[in-house]
């Protein structure tokens, strides 16, 4: 589950179609590029899958290339998911947990973010996502926020590193909002929220976040996240690895009450 996410077959498909009827057609990538307004590499990228073939490009070769309607019908197979294609065993498994605990350290958890937070976070990720992909990832990420309001009830404790309250995305506003969100889903009875500032931070914090989940069947499930890769733990010796780093990493942090204050304090400072 580690390993570099591959575009999707779709993608792949859709662009060896558009290839092929321009092919047919007689019709030269530089004129479809042209005609869509889009710069020839973008075009190649799109025809060889390696980038999500585009509504545009679609309906711009479907004319081109007298194809009919049969290159626009692709599009209902080119819907933007809403989640990362490494995170996605995460988020279902998320979505079923019956107990949360994560440790973050350089951005605000995604069950915690606003909504500007989050689409600051995602427009600005790299390779660039397209308007349609942002706006799926967004509306994914806040989806996911109706679990902490859920019936019956799951727990979520969440330990935020000091760094990522103060760095700052996109400006201060936005993080000043932030920061007030927080503190308002920290005031459900079922969410834990606490600080580990700078001055406190053990070695083993600085190793990077770790996601904590209980199955509906009380399998314990560790998730950790990289550049560009997730891996879902299931293994009881890594999960338990993981689980007693977590542990020492909430010793160190504010109690609920003082980070509470502290978050409180960093807002009115914005």
């Amino acid at each position: 589950m580690g390993a570099p996410a591959q575009p999707p077959m779709a993608w792949k498909y859709c662009g060896d179609q558009i290839k092929r009827w321009r092919a047919h057609a007689g019709v030269t990538r530089e004129e479809l590029s042209r005609a869509a307004n889009y710069d020839i590499e973008s075009v190649r990228s799109m025809e060889a899958g390696r980038r999500k073939p585009s509504l545009k490009l679609l309906e711009t070769a479907d004319e081109l290339c007298d194809a009919r309607g049969l290159l626009l019908g692709a599009k209902d197979y080119l819907i933007s998911e809403k989640f990362s294609s490494y995170s996605r065993g995460y988020t279902q498994a998320e979505s079923e947990a019956i107990a949360f605990h994560a440790y973050s350290t350089l951005l605000v958890p995604g069950l915690l973010q606003t909504e500007e937070y989050a689409r600051e976070t995602i427009s600005n990720s790299y390779p660039p996502l397209d308007d349609e992909a942002v706006e799926a990832r967004v509306s994914g990420r806040l989806q996911r926020q109706d679990r902490l309001r859920r019936t019956p009830t799951v727990f979520h404790g969440f330990v935020i590193h000091e760094a990522a309250l103060r760095t700052i995305v996109g400006d201060r506003d936005v993080m000043k909002r932030q920061l007030t969100q927080i503190l308002d889903v920290g005031r459900l009875r079922n969410v834990s929220i606490q600080v580990l500032p700078l001055n406190r931070t053990a070695s083993n914090a600085l190793d990077g976040p770790v996601i904590l989940l209980e199955t509906p069947d009380h399998q314990q499930l560790a998730y950790v996240e990289g550049q560009n890769t997730g891996v879902l733990y299931a293994d009881a010796e890594r999960v338990n690895v993981l689980a007693q780093r977590h542990g020492m990493i909430r010793m160190q942090a504010l109690s609920i009450e003082e980070s509470e204050t502290f978050i409180g304090k960093m807002a009115e400072e914005l």
